[in-house]
């Protein structure tokens, strides 16, 4: 239970040092505009096509969270998907559940999806954070002090990112014809969403977009913790220990889930405050030109 009260800990001190910068220039970004910068698979979005097969590429392909095509209302249903949730946790999995997002995904997607789950910049600013933190304030204090310790730290972390990205969200979901992305509702009470984004632990989709139990997460969580036993501390290697973190991850991802779910809420009303702003800034400076040139 230290580790779950250091990644808590972890998670508030990230919540309010990015809440107010880094999130300001990713979720709240106005709705009109798309991510540029994004590190989204846009290599695998297919150009308009020239024939049958190149339409039925291109139909597939845009199924990936950047070819989501944002309303110009207020409506959240259809709002901009952050790829960093607070600038820092990667979230290349979030859609809109609309239509056009609603196709099956390729194996060569879910694979790529995986792939920027585990390597974008910003996974790794993560680990270092949470790494950092750990160290402070000795969690797991097997691994000790020191860079020597530090640098271990780091490097599990590194380890858990990539096997837990390789499982849930490549591996797995092609195996078992799942799909891999979280499906955000947009809509409704908030109690309503709330339970929903819990339950997408353990509730996904098939391919065939049929509902089903979420054996790439709940399973990946597990296997990922089996696999950690091989390089955390002897001392740490218990099977309570992986069940324990098991338990724990999982909890973190109905979190997580949360955030995806209510992230473009935020996202367009902050973008809204500043277009009132602007506009009221503009009426201001336009009622002082006229007032100076009588």
């Amino acid at each position: 239970m230290k580790s779950f009260s250091i990644r808590f800990a972890a998670g508030a001190i990230l919540f309010g040092l990015v809440l107010g910068s880094a999130h300001a220039q990713d979720a709240g970004s106005p709705p009109a505009l798309q991510n540029q910068d994004s590190a989204a698979p846009q290599s695998q979005l297919a150009q308009p096509a020239q024939n049958p097969n190149a339409a039925a590429t291109s139909a597939s392909t845009q199924n990936l969270p950047d070819k989501v095509q944002p309303a110009a209302d207020v409506d959240t249903k259809n709002a901009e998907n952050p790829k960093r949730i607070f600038g820092i946790i990667p979230n290349f999995i979030s859609t809109n559940d609309t239509v056009v997002n609603r196709g099956p995904l390729t194996s060569h997607e879910k694979y790529v999806l995986s792939y920027h789950q585990m390597f974008d910049f910003s996974a790794h600013v993560g680990n270092f954070l949470q790494s950092a933190i750990s160290q402070a304030a000795n969690g797991q204090p097997h691994y000790g002090q020191g860079w020597g310790a530090f640098g271990e730290r780091f490097a599990a972390s590194e380890g858990d990112q990539i096997t837990s990205s390789l499982f849930i969200y490549g591996l797995l979901p092609s195996v078992l014809h799942d799909d891999p992305r979280y499906f955000r509702r947009g809509s409704g009470s908030i109690g309503s969403r709330i339970w929903y984004a819990a339950s997408r632990t353990v509730i996904t989709r098939k391919d065939s977009g049929q509902p089903s139990f979420n054996v790439p997460q709940t399973l990946g969580q597990l296997i990922q913790g089996g696999i950690s036993t091989s390089y955390y501390p002897a001392q740490d290697r218990t099977a309570s220990g992986v069940f324990t973190q098991w338990g724990v991850n999982l909890a973190y991802n109905s979190g997580y889930n949360m955030m995806r779910e209510f992230m473009p809420d935020v996202g367009q009303y902050l973008a809204r405050r500043r277009l009132k702003k602007a506009a009221a800034k503009s009426q201001t400076n336009t009622s002082l030109a006229a007032v100076q040139s009588d």
